[in-house]
């Protein structure tokens, strides 16, 4: 296993880069034996942090495909199990393979079980609240969160897709440990919240940090300055953009998909990547 500059969650240690398993569950997909081959090539390469979701499927009938992948390739890898931190997700449903939304307190409750049974845990590492739902108070859906770690069901408690004020407001209910909200070349919305999270010390995961499913490939064409930096440097576009969100602030963790083992592999080895000022400046003028 390869050596990563680490960065703190929720006072966990974790590899500066981690792994968002989408793309390995949603319709598209690869076959289970590459699936598995591209996580652990993953942890080979120093990554500690696996990010999924039981929504990560194809539809209802798939549900909790992601976690079941998870667990089946850490079971499968020779290496320090006890050293990967893996994040799941609940509140997102899939009828029909469209997305749905569900975060009824008791409904939350019910997928932090299944999730449990489908990573073959007594506790989850980090869950994740996956998008509020706007039916259900948004409160209500955070003090289930709060409810779970209480019971020692979850051990860390996490937002996805969030604003400002809702993680001031579930910091009133439960300690944040992280946020993962949008974030990426592409997408820079959330440069708010990442800022907030850098001043409270809470971990921002971006997710699509590449730019989406399918878009990391044509990067530095999109994004011409990411791709000269990279030629520069004699690195792919995407390490460039992957060490420029890590250079944002220390509490940026980046999880970027992939599906194919050679992918993640370079992903990882961003953490390594460290920009001069000039490149930065010319990066966030894009």
């Amino acid at each position: 296993m390869t050596t990563m500059p680490t960065r703190r969650l929720g006072g966990v240690e974790v590899g500066a880069v981690g792994l968002g398993e989408m793309p390995m569950s949603l319709a598209g997909r690869p076959d289970e034996a590459r699936a598995i081959r591209t996580i652990h090539a993953a942890l080979d390469a120093g990554v500690t942090l696996i990010d999924t979701a039981d929504a990560y499927c194809r539809d209802e009938s798939d549900f909790g495909h992601g976690e079941r992948l998870v667990a089946k390739a850490l079971a499968a890898w020779s290496g320090d199990r006890d050293r990967v931190l893996v994040a799941t997700k609940g509140g997102h449903t899939r009828p029909r393979g469209d997305w749905g939304l569900d975060g009824r307190p008791e409904y939350l409750r019910q997928a932090c079980e299944a999730s449990l049974r489908a990573l073959g845990v007594e506790a989850i590492g980090l869950y994740q609240f996956h998008r509020p739902d706007p039916k259900v108070p948004f409160a209500e859906s955070v003090g289930a969160m709060a409810e779970l770690k209480a019971a020692g069901k979850v051990r860390l408690v996490g937002l996805s897709n969030v604003s400002v004020d809702q993680i001031r407001q579930a910091r009133q209910l439960v300690e944040v440990a992280s946020v993962q909200n949008e974030f990426s070349p592409r997408f820079r919305r959330s440069e708010g919240e990442l800022a907030f999270c850098a001043a409270q010390r809470i971990a921002f995961l971006p997710w699509s940090p590449l730019g989406g499913i399918g878009r990391g490939g044509s990067l530095g064409g999109r994004h011409r300055a990411f791709a000269e930096v990279a030629e520069a440097r004699g690195v792919s576009p995407q390490q460039v953009a992957l060490a420029w969100e890590l250079a944002k602030a220390p509490v940026v963790i980046p999880i970027p998909g992939a599906s194919r083992p050679e992918t993640i592999a370079d992903s990882a080895a961003a953490a390594g990547l460290r920009l001069g000022a000039d490149e930065l400046a010319r990066l966030d003028r894009v």
